[in-house]
């Protein structure tokens, strides 16, 4: 078993290359979907995404029990977490404990019972925003990231849909 991250900015390709490093895999295929549906838009990229899935996934909508929803999965099955960058966005406008969350999660991390692919968007890349709520984000954002690397087996950054091996 093990735990790849897979990072990269919007549109860089990296939720296509995760959901292609777990279909590798014998289904059935977990997808843990972190996104809400807040507004008429969101809610039809969510379908989009979900429709455009072979068949083989099951989805599981953890918005914020991102720890809980993997410990609950059938041991041995695949699973997907696309992303990691709006579970943290879900935990901050919500107000949760970001540390206490990302510790759980770390945790969840430390003795996979599956092969688990995550997803997260890399933010650090730009200026420094120009308020305090995206700095604050940016460099949450940063620690998650930090924090599920030293975890992972293997690390890829996607670029223009192009893979780079970081660890």
């Amino acid at each position: 078993m093990s735990v790849t991250l897979v990072l990269g900015g919007a549109r860089s390709g990296k939720s296509g290359a995760a959901e292609a490093l777990v279909e590798a895999l014998p289904p059935p295929w977990h997808y843990l979907a972190t996104a809400e549906a807040l507004d008429t838009e969101m809610a039809e990229r969510i379908a989009a995404h979900r429709a455009a899935r072979p068949a083989g996934w099951i989805t599981h909508d953890t918005p914020f029990n991102l720890a809980g929803t993997l410990a609950a999965l059938p041991p041995g099955q695949p699973a997907l977490v696309d992303c990691l960058t709006l579970w943290l966005t879900n935990l901050m406008l919500a107000e949760r404990d970001l540390a206490a969350e990302t510790a759980r999660l770390t945790e969840a991390l430390a003795a996979p019972s599956r092969t688990l692919v995550l997803v997260a968007n890399e933010v650090g890349l730009g200026i420094v925003p120009d308020n305090p709520l995206a700095r604050r984000f940016r460099d949450a954002a940063g620690r998650l990231n930090q924090a599920v690397a030293a975890r992972a087996d293997h690390v890829f950054f996607m670029v223009a849909g192009l893979t780079t091996r970081i660890k």
